[in-house]
């Protein structure tokens, strides 16, 4: 049927959830050149990024029946999203880094090396922290980048200490989970020592 490509999003998700294989072809020429784009700036590997993509319409198509969302293109950059952090940690990319710069320590391998993997960890960390809901995002970075007190952190944005706690505490947690306990741990030290 050519008038697929008229219909809104929420029409074609009703017409996937009844397996309307027309509807999950429109679906996917729609957002499939976005969700590429999407997971190679977080990769960049397009092949990799091709294949999240893949995997997503392919879980999109197998739950077509049972998926309980209401907004297709929140769903689709969200798994996308979480299956870039799923690949990422299943290649352990963070841990080869880590134990680069162990290595380095007792090898005594060339200071320039050590500063790239350090380098390339950072950028790994900063996506983590980009990744962030909005509010919490700005209260972590007041915290982290401009060493800001709690209670200046609340004055700053006005709103409670007890707010900017449990933001701050939620990021911790957050990051936690997407960068697995190794990065997490040398993040970690490096936000301490700055504080």
């Amino acid at each position: 049927m050519s008038n697929y490509n008229k219909l809104s999003d929420d029409e074609l998700l009703a017409l996937l959830k009844k397996s309307d294989s027309n509807a999950f072809a429109e679906v996917y020429n729609r957002y499939k050149v976005l969700l590429h784009t999407h997971a190679y700036k977080k990769l960049p590997d397009r092949e990799e990024a091709k294949d999240i993509v893949q995997d997503v319409f392919t879980t999109l198509w197998k739950n077509r029946e049972n998926n309980a969302f209401n907004n297709l293109p929140g769903y689709l950059y969200t798994a996308v999203r979480n299956s870039v952090i799923n690949h990422i940690t299943r290649n352990g990319v963070k841990t080869r880094y880590i134990t680069s710069i162990q290595n380095f320590s007792a090898s005594g391998q060339i200071i320039a090396d050590h500063l790239i993997r350090e380098k390339q960890l950072a950028e790994i960390i900063e996506k983590e922290i980009e990744a962030l809901p909005s509010k919490m995002r700005a209260v972590f970075e007041l915290s982290r980048k401009e060493h800001l007190s709690h209670k200046e952190i609340a004055q700053r944005l006005d709103i409670s200490e007890k707010t900017v706690d449990k933001q701050i505490s939620n990021a911790l947690k957050i990051l936690k989970t997407r960068m697995g306990m190794a990065a997490f741990l040398t993040f970690l030290f490096s936000y301490y020592n700055f504080k």
